[in-house]
């Protein structure tokens, strides 16, 4: 048998270029994974400062200053604290539960990121049911939120985890109907879609003005998701010394922390999507009409543009969660479930109905 040193090399090289393609492929994969994590964590640790120099402002405090410049690196030098702190396990709770609780949590968060558009092009995942799609991943949190406080068998963590799962229940219902009344307005569930819809009149084409009713139903909502004051009932430390973290410690209860700020974050950008009008600079084009050929350009400007506009909208309305947190006193439980089931369900299951009247009658 005759082997040809020619063909062996040619087969040899062929299926180099192939392997070296397959690699290629991975790494152009992971490539806008790594990015976007590591956006977010900078986002994260940009909101601790901001919600540490805000309250200290509102209370005439100094706040962080000796961490870096204005204390911008003391969030990090919280974490790195965190990190190598000894994790204690309770000796007789369920300590599979226990530890898979918090990864369960900023889970679900983080794969809520993945339907975010920064800009036309820069989305993760531009799926039809993209605002559902969140809905329905950001209700597994409070699942690990109630596995936290049931592992870690200690009356006051499984009375917290109870209250975290009743009130995602409760306020996830008006946050969806609020979602649908906007998905009717611009045809459509995906985010990218949303945007577009409003990008047609400028800052008069925002959802905000066309849905007044559905934005403050929807803010309140998502502050409660977020477990925000006045809505921190689940780790109410009057009543439930620290709720379901009540027996955390170290990385693990460093990852709640994280999960807070991430739904925290999460919610904002989603206003900003649905309301605000996304990346779009939002100036109306009878006043300034060569801004407004901004939001027609393309590459690595355009992409540049867009990102900050998004992220821009996100922070200035971050103001309104963080200073409600430093303004309002916690309501009772039962206020709490009086408020998402009387008030807010009726609200925006009526603007709902009106809104589906709307595009029925114009029709």
């Amino acid at each position: 048998m005759i082997i040809d040193i020619r063909e062996v090399q040619d087969i040899n090289s062929f299926y180099r270029v192939e392997s070296l393609k397959g690699v290629y492929g991975i790494i152009w994969v992971l490539v806008p994974i790594f990015t976007l994590v590591l956006g977010i964590t900078i986002g994260v640790l940009v909101i601790v400062w901001l919600e540490r120099e805000i309250s200290a402002g509102l209370q005439q405090r100094i706040g962080p200053e000796y961490s870096g410049p204005l204390g911008v690196l003391q969030a990090l030098a919280d974490g790195t604290k965190l990190l190598f702190k000894e994790n204690l396990l309770p000796s007789r709770g369920d300590t599979r539960l226990f530890s898979i609780g918090p990864s369960i949590a900023v889970i679900a968060i983080l794969l809520s990121y993945s339907v975010i558009p920064f800009d036309y092009h820069l989305v993760l995942a531009d799926l039809n049911i993209g605002v559902f799609l969140w809905i329905a991943v950001s209700s597994i949190a409070p699942i690990g939120l109630l596995i936290s406080g049931y592992g870690s068998n200690n009356k006051y963590s499984f009375l917290g985890g109870l209250r975290a799962a009743a009130q995602s229940i409760s306020y996830e219902i008006p946050l969806t109907l609020c979602v649908l009344a906007i998905s009717l307005l611009s045809n459509s569930l995906s985010t990218v879609d949303i945007v577009e819809a409003q990008s047609k009149y400028g800052f008069w084409g925002w959802n905000l003005w066309r849905q007044p009713i559905g934005f403050i139903v929807f803010l309140i909502s998502s502050l409660a998701e977020c477990e925000r004051l006045p809505f921190d009932l689940p780790e109410a430390e009057e009543e439930l010394v620290a709720g379901y973290q009540t027996e955390y410690s170290g990385i693990k209860f460093g990852l709640f922390y994280v999960a807070s700020y991430l739904n925290l974050l999460i919610s904002s950008l989603f206003v900003t999507v649905l309301y605000l009008g996304g990346w779009n600079i939002s100036i109306p084009y009878i006043f300034v009409a060569e801004l407004f050929e901004i939001n027609k350009a393309r590459g690595v400007f355009g992409t540049a543009i867009g990102i900050f506009i998004t992220l821009a909208k996100t922070y200035l309305f971050l103001f309104i969660p963080i200073t409600t947190r430093w303004t309002l006193p916690r309501l009772r439980m039962d206020q709490l479930l009086n408020l998402g089931w009387k008030f807010l369900l009726p609200i925006s299951l009526g603007n709902l109905l009106l809104t589906t009247s709307f595009q029925l009658s114009s029709l």
